[in-house]
């Protein structure tokens, strides 16, 4: 079964008025279990629009959406997927532990269980010394390594993330992304990431999602193989090859086939 599956979806906001926008227009997407998809495009193209349509925070217009064989609304309602944006959203109220603990909470998870669980990953994310620190104490780094200990509470076989590292320096995230691989690997956890940096797009997934400018459609779908995903991964002369054929697809160029 497929994690995702985006079938002839268009978007349309404020149809039928002055103002209406086609934000995407017939796109297809699917997403394989355990896949690592990233979706790039420039500013406007509807990428953080399709990551909303398969949260069901918006309904498309017209097509589908379904996430694991249900329904994006049913999916979401079962906590199906778990979500992480630029911002990482925690309460400042609440510590570390509550935060992790919260999608738990929401779901009825009795305390001691929820509090070992959210114990978990938080020392899958590197943190276990800071359960008890409130964000504000937090590094802009850590906080976003909280809010996705907090998208993984509930164990969700979906992580949708949009430009989850976009606010944060060059060597804060390259260490971020090391790390999401490592814990999307451990846990088998499927990826949609919405990115602006070619770079990031390709050391991060199996396969780069091109968009075109508004209204937004499909225009590539690249595989990406690299030897391994660290610094020598990065140095390969396939990284290079692979960042170019992405550079060229969003110029609207034929790509050549990486190999």
């Amino acid at each position: 079964m497929s994690a995702v599956v985006v079938s002839s979806v268009t978007k349309i906001f404020n149809q039928g008025r002055t103002d209406e926008v086609v934000a995407l227009s017939d796109v297809d997407l699917t997403v394989g279990e355990g896949e690592f998809v990233s979706l790039i495009g420039p500013s406007g193209c509807g990428k953080s629009t399709l990551l909303r349509l398969i949260a069901d925070l918006i309904a498309p217009t017209t097509g589908t959406v379904t996430v694991a064989g249900k329904s994006a609304g049913t999916a979401r309602k079962e906590q199906a997927y778990g979500i992480a944006f630029q911002q990482s959203g925690l309460f400042e109220w609440r510590t570390v532990l509550k935060n992790v603990e919260l999608p738990l909470e929401l779901r009825g998870t009795p305390r001691a269980e929820r509090k070992a669980r959210a114990e978990e990953m938080l020392a899958l994310v590197g943190l276990a010394d800071f359960a008890g620190h409130y964000p504000a104490q937090l590094s802009g780094g850590m906080q976003q390594r909280v809010a996705i200990a907090r998208a993984l509470a509930v164990q969700p076989p979906l992580l949708l993330m949009d430009e989850p590292f976009g606010a944060l320096d060059e060597m804060t995230r390259e260490r971020l992304q090391s790390e999401l691989l490592s814990i999307c690997a451990k846990t088998g956890t499927s990826t949609v990431f919405v990115t602006h940096s070619i770079s990031e797009a390709v050391f991060l997934s199996d396969r780069v999602v091109v968009m075109s400018p508004r209204p937004g459609r499909i225009t590539a779908s690249i595989p990406i193989e690299l030897p391994s995903r660290d610094d020598a991964g990065r140095q390969s002369p396939l990284y290079f090859e692979c960042i170019t054929a992405v550079r060229q697809s969003l110029r609207g160029t034929p790509a050549r086939s990486v190999s």
